[in-house]
């Protein structure tokens, strides 16, 4: 269960001044003293409340968050009213999640902004730093985040069987998996295996350990032999078996698969990491979902979510308290 929010310190900035007098040093503290009147009231400005939602403000401050948030994901700019009605609908969602026991604690928070990096190929630091480099706070998207993933859980957890999808529209929708060669559905058991090629490395580097993979993988006849043969080198290793079914695949390696006879590899793949194959230790037909099904099952879960949600969410504004301090 997800719980209370709290955000993260998003960088550390160095600052660096040197003051060649002690008349200089003086004379930038009473410079700074004068400003901070005018600081403090442009500070004022800039948290003044819009409006109160069930008790909660929302300033102008926020709004020039959302916005910039909005226009750098969306590479568009949302009218005032819509950027006020998405963080009163925030508002909602997370009171009436909290209300339900559903809150994200911090780490959790600090998770769900970390994956969202790593899909991006970010650290969450690097990420913090694109954000802010567009005057985004990061917890103005850890707070979105917050919003959306509690709420998720909440309409998920409170509307659970009317969200179920049957198995007849799920065929209706796939069109009867009428393609013959997605009639099927395999599970296949794998085990990655990687030779490591140091950063950097020349062409010719690359090509001979591509070459030196392609006769490694010319003479494994089964999985337990090339389990033996890749740990007996240094730089390269072999992982743990995982299992993945057709509906988990891209489309050309679950081709790959299909052509690669069980207990041999498929061919050599110049990554980051180096030189990459997949040893199949067995293929097998499964009844889960082929990956039109699933494709079928999450687009129509998907209508009934927004339906949902869009409901629950329309009944929640009218009970609320909704109060325009200005426009």
């Amino acid at each position: 269960m997800v719980r209370a929010d709290r955000g993260e310190a998003d960088s550390n900035v160095m600052m660096k001044a040197t003051f060649l007098s002690v008349f200089t040093s003086r004379l930038f503290l009473l410079f700074a003293t004068l400003l901070m009147p005018l600081a403090a009231a442009t500070t004022a400005r800039a948290q003044s409340v819009v409006v109160m939602v069930n008790g909660s403000p929302i300033t102008t401050y926020d709004i020039e968050q959302r916005s910039k948030l909005v226009t750098l994901t969306t590479r568009k700019t949302a009218p005032r009213q819509e950027i006020i009605q998405q963080l009163i609908d925030d508002r909602l969602k997370m009171k009436e999640a909290k209300k339900f026991g559903i809150n994200m604690t911090p780490s959790e928070v600090d998770s769900s902004y970390a994956s969202m990096g790593q899909r991006m190929g970010l650290s969450p630091d690097q990420l913090s730093k694109v954000l802010m480099a567009q005057g985004v706070r990061p917890e103005t998207m850890k707070l979105r985040l917050q919003a959306d993933t509690a709420w998720g859980a909440l309409v998920r957890g409170r509307f659970k069987q009317s969200l179920m999808v049957g198995e007849r529209d799920v065929r209706a929708a796939a069109g009867g998996d009428a393609a013959p060669q997605e009639a099927e559905s395999f599970e296949y058991h794998l085990r990655p295996v990687v030779i490591f090629v140091p950063r950097g490395s020349s062409q010719a580097v690359v090509e001979r350990s591509k070459k030196e993979a392609e006769t490694i993988r010319a003479r494994i006849q089964s999985c337990q032999e090339a389990s033996v043969t890749f740990k007996s080198l240094r730089q390269a290793t072999i992982r743990d078996t995982i299992v993945k079914t057709s509906a988990d695949l891209p489309k050309n390696l679950r081709e790959l698969l299909d052509k690669t006879p069980v207990g041999h590899m498929t061919p050599p793949e110049v990554t980051r990491q180096g030189v990459e194959m997949v040893a199949l230790c067995d293929r097998k037909v499964t009844a889960a979902d082929t990956p039109a099904k699933r494709e079928a099952r999450d687009k129509l879960f998907a209508q009934k979510y927004e339906a949902k949600s869009k409901s629950y969410l329309n009944d929640l504004r009218k009970g609320a308290m909704i109060e325009y301090k200005q426009k």
